[in-house]
């Protein structure tokens, strides 16, 4: 989005549904030439074809597809176009003009509707709107005599409705910003609309979209050490240059929707189109994504798009007196788990409210992609609750599929790549929903991603069995178990396994030894020692066959010791039982990031491979090398050896046995040297290996590979080899052609990507 230009573009005739506001509009558009962005029509859908054991699901598929296709015509044929439809804060909320503001909301339920705030000093009878045959209210408010805007910048405003619930002042629904004055219990809508001199200007263009995405999740609000609420400016400033530091290219944001309750991690939202502003102002998360953007960090935001809060004071919920606004009516509208409140995707008016929301975020904010969240929840009417999804096509495609669900994640999909082909969505979706990551156009569900939960709950698994039943097989079967031609987001842990009443993987591995044995003067303990290295190991190995992508939750990378948990007084339930709160501590509601800087805490070396892990996927872009052979999972030696690109993966899972001299097979001839062993003692090892030994292979089949070449193995390392190209080439099984040292290179430059021999098969091909 370089060089940004507006042009005015005359408004296309036409009939909306259920909402006819005829007004000029902007585009804004990337180069200079300026052509209107625009969304591809439908395709004829080739998903058959992709994968042809769909074929036995047509009658769904087809049905789905004609879904889709219906809505695209109507939005074409009322809306005058996708592109039109998703702009629908340029119609809805608060709209300024030369004139004046006009504030409209749909709220069909409301008998009568009026606009308060500190404007008009919260009087009900001065600023009463009127309703259109849609159930849309409205009112135009002119400017001043001497040209100021009604309502002044930053002043707070709510509507009210006279309902069948009976008088309720509600936050807009399209609201920009929304804050809990000091002492206050409900938040307040506010009028965000800075002078033109005061509004933040974005400096640097997007970043290009990376082959390997190497995902930072962050909580704006968690990211300091110290036990308080972090700011957007903040996380500028100090959080952006460690990612970059750490040899991540994106970041993940959570929480950035406002919500109301700070302990539900972001995802009970209230007002769908206002940053949180308990970190700051829309302004300083603008900077904060364009100083990302400076850095060459993609920006990616958790979006909450499959469920609502169910607050009634601050959020959707009830919004104009009745429970089918936004929602779906009784049971069905509400989800039982999470205490939230359901969508109606089939709802003309919510789907212009959702895709205007995904767009919103892009346009005003320059995001450049989304992770979806609970989108099992949306694609099925029993939400994924009580299901054990085993892979059989039946559960995916029949009466328990919510089709309307499904067909807004195609629209949302469609309008996202349509308007920025460079946009990332990443889909969280645990059932393993065939489709999913193929293209809208050739009648898939659009995703790019899909993000692979199924690895961090094997993990938890494995890790609560002794290491003589860790199974070598049941890794790597985990860990490749994905579709052909389905991109995933791999990771070892999230947030969720941080949080209170769950442990993370360093709190499995060494539990309460942390918090005694991890700094250097002291002796370490077999505990600890097990830990810091199966750490390494876990998440290298997820990286390196989880997935097209990786994810690492902020803070784990260096074994983060404390779980999180939000302040919280006490809790009483309707049974009489109380849950004891933490004193709305902030103790456990913070990342300390010290104790993966501090040179004498054993954090330190799990901080620094993690950094040098990301860099050598940087260097080598093993995660989408098309060629990878898996050509060891041998339980007896514990051992895995698998090849991505010119580089060779050597894991030793034994607990006790080193192996010298063990072979391991290899695609391409040539000498191979160390680029990553965890063993290095700057990452905490023992340094049991030589980082100058060449490593030369020699001709013969070994685990069905062409060539192989002999390592030393120690127990509880992982060791990456890499090709060492344009140096000596094999002749035989022993004799070698030497280059002259005045020829050779200084260092080894990156490698290519080798395509798959006949022997070697794509992963799951």
């Amino acid at each position: 989005m370089e060089d940004d230009t507006e042009i005015e573009v005359e408004e296309q005739e036409s009939v909306p549904k259920e909402l006819s506001t005829p007004l000029n509009r902007k585009i804004i558009t990337e180069k200079s030439e300026a052509k209107p962005r625009t969304i591809p029509p439908p395709g004829i859908g080739q998903i058959y074809e992709i994968d042809p054991s769909l074929l036995g699901f047509r009658q769904h598929l087809d049905y789905r597809y004609a879904q889709y296709k219906r809505m695209r015509e109507e939005i074409d044929k009322y809306e005058g176009g996708l592109e039109v439809f998703s702009r629908g804060y340029e119609k809805l909320g608060f709209v300024r003009s030369e004139m004046g503001i006009t504030y409209r909301e749909w709220a069909p339920g409301a008998k009568s509707a009026a606009l308060i705030g500190d404007f008009n000093n919260w009087n009900p009878n001065a600023d009463i709107m009127n309703r259109n045959e849609f159930g849309v209210w409205e009112i135009f408010l002119p400017n001043n005599a001497d040209g100021s805007p009604a309502i002044p910048h930053g002043s707070r405003v709510k509507i009210r409705m006279e309902t069948p619930s009976g008088i309720k002042d509600s936050i807009p629904a399209w609201i920009k910003f929304s804050v809990q004055a000091p002492g206050e219990i409900p938040y307040n809508g506010i009028y965000y609309d800075p002078p033109e001199e005061e509004k933040y200007v974005f400096k640097h263009p997007r970043p290009k979209r990376p082959k390997s995405l190497r995902i930072y999740e962050s909580h704006v609000g968690m990211s300091s050490p110290e036990p308080m609420i972090n700011t957007y400016a903040n996380f500028r400033d100090d959080v952006l240059p460690r990612i970059k530091r750490l040899g991540y290219n994106a970041v993940q944001i959570m929480a950035i929707q406002e919500h109301s309750y700070y302990a539900s991690f972001g995802y009970h939202v209230t007002n769908f189109f206002a940053p949180s502003s308990r970190f700051g102002t829309p302004d300083d998360l603008k900077s904060l994504i364009d100083k990302a953007h400076e850095l060459g960090i993609l920006v990616l935001m958790d979006i909450v798009h499959s469920h609502a809060s169910n607050n009634v004071l601050d959020g959707l919920n009830m919004f104009d007196g009745t429970d089918g606004h936004y929602f779906h009516m009784g049971s069905r509208g509400q989800h039982s788990v999470w205490d939230s409140r359901l969508f109606n995707y089939g709802s003309w008016e919510v789907l212009r409210y959702l895709l205007s929301n995904a767009r919103w975020w892009l346009e005003e904010y320059k995001f450049d992609g989304y992770r979806f969240d609970g989108v099992t929840s949306m694609m099925y009417i029993h939400h994924g609750l009580q299901v054990g999804f085993t892979g059989n096509y039946n559960e995916y495609f029949g009466y328990a599929t919510d089709v309307d669900a499904v067909v807004y994640l195609m629209l949302v999909n469609d309008m996202i790549h349509g308007l920025y082909p460079e946009a990332v969505t990443i889909g969280e979706d645990v059932s393993g929903m065939p489709t999913f990551c193929i293209p809208v156009q050739d009648g898939g569900v659009g995703f790019d991603y899909r993000l692979h939960m199924a690895i961090a709950d094997k993990w938890i698994e494995i890790l609560k069995k002794r290491d003589e039943d860790w199974k070598m097989g049941d890794i790597v079967h985990t860990l490749t178990n994905r579709r052909w031609m389905e991109k995933c987001v791999a990771y070892a842990e999230s947030h969720d396994q941080a949080l209170v009443g769950d442990k993370t993987i360093a709190f499995w591995l060494m539990d309460k030894d942390m918090y005694e044995f991890m700094a250097l003067d002291r002796p370490s303990t077999a505990l600890i020692d097990r830990g810091i290295a199966l750490h390494k190991m876990i998440r290298l190995i997820t990286m390196g066959l989880g997935g097209e992508g990786y994810l690492n939750f902020m803070g784990n990378e260096f074994g983060h010791p404390e779980w999180i948990d939000f302040p919280r007084g006490d809790q009483r339930l309707p049974n009489g039982v109380v849950i004891t709160g933490n004193g709305y501590s902030y103790d456990k509601c913070r990342r300390r990031f010290d104790l993966g800087d501090a040179d004498y805490l054993r954090y330190r070396g799990m901080q620094e491979f993690d950094q040098a892990m990301q860099h050598v996927e940087e260097k080598y872009g093993f995660m989408t090398s098309e060629h990878t052979y898996i050509s060891r999972k041998d339980e007896k030696d514990r051992v895995i050896v698998f090849e991505k690109g010119n580089l060779v993966f050597v894991f030793n899972f034994h607990w006790n046995n080193s192996y010298f001299d063990y072979r391991v097979g290899c695609a391409k001839p040539g000498k191979y040297k160390i680029v990553l062993d965890s063993d290095d003692p700057l990452f905490g090892g023992f340094g049991r290996l030589d980082h100058n030994a060449e490593y030369f292979s020699f001709e013969g089949w070994y685990d069905d590979r062409p060539r192989s070449f002999m390592v030393y193995a120690p127990n509880r390392t992982a060791v990456v080899y890499a090709l060492v190209e344009d140096e000596p080439k094999v002749v035989n099984d022993l004799e070698l052609v030497e280059i002259p040292e005045t020829v050779k290179p200084a260092a080894a430059e990156p490698v290519k990507e080798s395509e798959p021999d006949e022997e070697s098969e794509p992963l799951d091909s």
